[in-house]
């Protein structure tokens, strides 16, 4: 089960498994108050969450990530996305009000997009990992083998038209669509049924 959580300016997803729950991307650092309301609205507790997984870890995704973990949830971080995950550190330094804390990376599990479907399968959720580097080369996506994708900031399909040569985005769609998905997700645009 699937529940799309918006408390900011970036979706955020609860997928639920038969042995655990993944928490998809969060919004800036800040935004905790609202992500409790947004949680409460639908029955969900901070315990609920197991894991977080971001998409990327741009700072409009992963500002609430610290928090989680102090609570409990562990980080699923990709081996493709550790020299990454102190990217947004400086933009949240400038705003001391914020009271960001830099993600720990000793408090995650890495895994590799290979060994992600086993990993997965653990917490009752079949799907996988598939690295989609057009945006960001930390950009990362879950395909679920139901047809749900979680594709964070990849351009939609629909725009490729209006590249002339964006040979890496052609080549992460043609990727994605080999799942022959019916459902996209994505973190700043309303999900899309193909």
């Amino acid at each position: 089960m699937v529940t799309k959580l918006k408390y900011g300016n970036t979706n955020t997803f609860f997928v639920q498994g038969a042995d655990g729950n993944l928490l998809i991307d969060t919004d800036f650092a800040g935004t905790l108050p609202k992500f409790y309301q947004a949680i409460k609205e639908y029955n969900i507790k901070i315990s609920d969450i197991d894991y977080v997984l971001a998409t990327h870890y741009h700072p409009d995704h992963i500002g609430l990530v610290s928090e989680l973990i102090k609570q409990g949830a562990k980080l699923l971080l990709i081996d493709i996305q550790t020299s990454y995950i102190h990217f947004a550190d400086k933009i949240f330094r400038r705003s001391k009000q914020l009271l960001y804390e830099p993600i720990d990376i000793d408090n995650s599990i890495i895994i590799s997009c290979q060994d992600s479907r086993a990993f997965l399968q653990n917490i009752g959720i079949e799907g996988e990992i598939i690295s989609t580097s057009s945006h960001s080369e930390d950009s990362i996506s879950l395909i679920l083998d139901n047809g749900i994708c979680f594709v964070g900031d990849l351009e939609p399909i629909e725009y490729l038209d209006a590249y002339d040569d964006n040979l890496k985005l052609e080549s992460d769609w043609e990727l994605i669509m080999s799942y022959n998905p019916k459902m996209i997700y994505y973190a700043h645009a309303n999900e899309k049924i193909l």
